[in-house]
């Protein structure tokens, strides 16, 4: 990162930082920055640098170094970090008032090693607690060689390792809050810590600007491409994209990695709450077609037993999202009641298999370990009935995979957020189906 990219970069940050200010809710902008648009500082000269390297006792890392003879100093770096650090600031962490941060490791560090004592009284190996050990007195070492970079923070802090050194001789940086429940979080260099910086700004800020529209584009793109077949590129362009704040791209991303069987990357109830970037999630049609239903499967698919979201919103939704959570869960409980799996197309296809399928009576056997209990002499008998069922039931569903392969080239988007039918997965015999090998399959085709 030369002088000339962070100029570009730095001074795209500062544009983006005092457009997003809120004057009702944020510390007010420094008068220097109200007058001049930019976080920074003059730049720092040759000499001070030298100055600030002879007082370290080491060149600092080229992304630093060019960083500050384009501004020495910076105000705001990100919501949580107030100021860092110019030339004549940059001093070793042990020797600040920040110094504290490494009295915390060390007694983390001690009391690990205090852990694994009392577990190798009790067992012979202790390789795990060994292991927590190392991690933890590893972390107190970086911290008591590392350069503080950062001055004001939120309980949070930006370092250097100058004993962490890649072959352009940049420095890992780490980012270390009280708050976040992990420890030091490491990055390949200043640049890289302060990148992750400017995309949590707007991750959580999601100001207007170039960035924004660029990643509003670039989840487009993405959108087009999934319906296409395209997976795995366009799925790391929405997770980058996700990053920077936009909703639409965890909308997207959820259809996808739910039809994978991945319910944890990003959960319902991430999606299922009102976006600040325009997508309205009750307001959209793919919420009552797609994300309704999911919501009351979301207990089988995530082996909860219970869904978390819509327990969420019951408690904290708007009133027109709650009508639409207990009018589903009153049509959904009345006799004949059936899921609607898309357009009328692709909804009778799949309807038709799956009449033909849970027709055969392996679907009728219950389980006997379900609700009621059995009695003590028939327990053996049931079990065994079911277990035959379960695996007649298995092998209709291989049969049928065909089927529903064919049925997919019917199935139409209902909104310009839709990309997959992940409705599918609120019925358990077609959720049995699908596999992760399968909603591959699925996804690869051209759809829509």
């Amino acid at each position: 990162m030369n002088r000339e990219e962070w100029q570009a970069f730095l001074t795209l940050w500062s544009e983006e930082w005092v457009r997003g200010h809120d004057p009702e809710s944020d510390a007010p902008l420094d008068a220097d920055v109200v007058r001049s648009g930019w976080l920074g500082f003059a730049p720092a000269g040759a000499d001070e640098i030298a100055e600030a390297e002879a007082r370290l006792g080491r060149p600092l890392p080229p992304s630093l170094r060019s960083f500050l003879l384009t501004t020495d100093g910076w105000r705001d770096a990100g919501c949580f970090i107030y100021r860092i650090a110019g030339t004549s600031e940059l001093d070793w962490l042990a020797d600040t008032d920040d110094a504290h941060w490494i009295e915390v490791y060390d007694e983390l560090a001690e009391d690990d090693e205090d852990d694994e004592d009392e577990d190798d009284d009790e067992a012979e190996d202790g390789g795990g607690d060994e292991e927590q050990f190392r991690s933890a007195a590893d972390e107190a070492a970086i911290l008591r060689r590392s350069l503080r970079v950062s001055l004001e923070g939120d309980a949070a802090i930006l370092l250097l390792d100058p004993d962490d050194v890649d072959e352009r001789g940049e420095w890992a940086g780490y980012w270390l809050s009280s708050w976040s429940g992990e420890g030091p979080e490491r990055f390949d260099s200043f640049h890289a810590l302060m990148r992750d910086q400017y995309v949590s700004f707007h991750g959580l800020r999601r100001p207007a600007g170039t960035t924004r529209d660029h990643w509003d584009a670039e989840v487009e793109r993405a959108r087009l491409a999934l319906l296409t077949g395209e997976i795995d590129a366009p799925m790391e362009v929405l997770k980058e994209a996700s990053a920077f704040g936009r909703g639409r791209a965890d909308l997207l991303r959820l259809q996808v990695l739910g039809m994978l069987g991945d319910w944890q990357t990003v959960p319902l109830d991430r999606v299922v709450r009102p976006s600040r970037d325009g997508v309205g999630f009750e307001q959209d049609p793919l919420f009552a077609a797609e994300l309704l239903p999911l919501i009351f499967a979301e207990g089988r698919l995530t082996g909860r037993g219970e869904s978390f979201t819509k327990r969420q919103v019951l408690e904290r939704g708007s009133a027109n999202v709650q009508a639409l959570i207990t009018g589903f869960a009153d049509r959904s409980g009345a006799p004949g009641f059936r899921l609607t799996f898309g357009n009328p197309e692709f909804d009778a296809a799949v309807h038709s298999l799956l009449a033909g399928l849970t027709a055969h009576p392996a679907f009728g056997v219950p389980d006997p370990l379900e609700g009621t209990e059995p009695s003590v002499g028939a327990e053996g008998a049931l079990v065994e009935e079911f277990e035959e069922a379960r695996r007649i039931q298995r092998r209709l569903i291989d049969a049928t995979w065909p089927e529903l392969r064919e049925a997919i080239t019917l199935w139409r988007p209902v909104s310009e957020h839709h990309v997959a039918p992940v409705v599918l997965l609120a019925d358990p015999v077609l959720a049995e189906m699908i596999t992760e090998e399968r909603g591959r399959e699925i996804l690869s085709m051209r759809r829509g």
